[in-house]
């Protein structure tokens, strides 16, 4: 008899244009929703690696240094383009550059088609860097366009580097700020070590690869900077969710069961952003290829960072349950059952 009248009002159901509401198909998930995986056990490989890795490039930044464009140099840059019929001889334009006299002198092909980018160092006075447009038009006018021509004086690449510098400064210091106040002190402290290692290895990039220091190399450090603290904070969320929850589990259990519940977000999030930039980097042009190639790399630096970098130093630091409890006495909020 129920079964009857089950079955009338699932037909009854149909026929007015009704669906059940239960789902009828598993959503995708890129990480197991049940997933026990050790990520602590990693930390005494992750962290002096990470330890090494920033030391290196902070005595690259100090001996090395970054490869600063003309934004922050000064000088002059001349893209030529090679005239049909005519092929781009990067190292006969060096030659010829070099002999003008000016100084050393940059040339870089763009993109394999006749394009090349050539950097004159900064000249003293109007004088000096309208004889270097002089120079290279009667060099390179027979066989190459002048696509684009830009000059930056010594003042304007001053203010540049002043401007930049303390705009980044300011930045961090607010993130750390935010992630002072946002979370209690074990939390925000393993939060500002993974913000920190971030920027530096994205610094890092920058002095490996070589790519030119920018205005837009700094928008990119910020963006990461920004990437990094959205990944940071997602993952230490439900650590002091968790903390709140289970009252005499192990830290490191803890530690893994945050990382374990939110990673199918944070594969999500790291995967469709890695396709983004990917696509950036092989079809966005030279134009925007340095900034492609570091976002890239931050990308991936700052997921690992959250995972095993931020997250195992709550262990050094002496993360403790107990002030979990404290805050939840102080705040009122109902505690759960052990």
């Amino acid at each position: 008899m129920k079964r009857a009248a089950d079955t009338a009002s699932k037909a009854q159901a149909r026929r007015a244009g009704l669906h059940d509401p239960r789902p009828t198909m598993r959503l995708l998930r890129l990480w197991p929703d049940e997933s026990h995986f050790d990520f602590m056990r990693f930390r005494r490989v992750t962290f002096p690696l990470s330890a090494v890795m920033s030391v290196v490039t902070v005595l690259l930044f100090v001996t090395v240094g970054l490869n600063f464009g003309i934004d922050f140099k000064g000088g002059t840059l001349v893209e030529l383009q090679a005239k049909p019929g005519q092929t781009a001889d990067v190292a006969e334009i060096r030659h010829t550059a070099n002999g003008f006299g000016f100084g050393e002198t940059e040339v870089q092909e763009l993109g394999g088609q006749g394009q090349v980018l050539v950097r004159f160092p900064l000249q003293p006075g109007e004088q000096g860097q309208t004889a270097v447009m002089q120079k290279a038009h009667a060099a390179f006018d027979a066989q190459y366009d002048f696509r684009r021509t830009e000059t930056v004086g010594p003042r304007v690449s001053g203010e540049l580097v002043q401007s930049g510098t303390i705009g980044v400064v300011l930045s961090v210091l607010a993130v750390l700020l935010y992630l002072w106040f946002r979370f209690e002190r074990e939390l925000a402290l393993g939060a500002i070590v993974g913000t920190l290692h971030d920027i530096v290895l994205t610094v890092g990039i920058f002095i490996i690869t070589r790519i030119e220091f920018n205005m837009t190399s700094i928008a990119a450090i910020l963006t990461i900077v920004g990437y990094s603290l959205n990944e940071t904070v997602v993952v230490f969320d439900r650590t002091r969710e968790l903390m709140r929850r289970y009252k005499t589990i192990p830290v490191v259990e803890l530690l893994n069961l945050s990382i374990n519940s939110t990673m199918s977000r944070t594969v999500m999030t790291s995967l469709s952003t890695t396709l983004s930039l990917v696509a950036l980097v092989l079809f966005g042009g030279e134009a925007i290829k340095g900034f492609a190639v570091v976002m890239l790399c931050g990308v991936m630096i700052c997921t690992y960072s959250a995972i095993f970098v931020s997250t195992p130093a709550l262990i050094y630091i002496g993360l403790r349950l107990s002030g979990a409890k404290a805050s939840q006495r102080e705040s009122g909020l109902p505690q759960a059952a052990e």
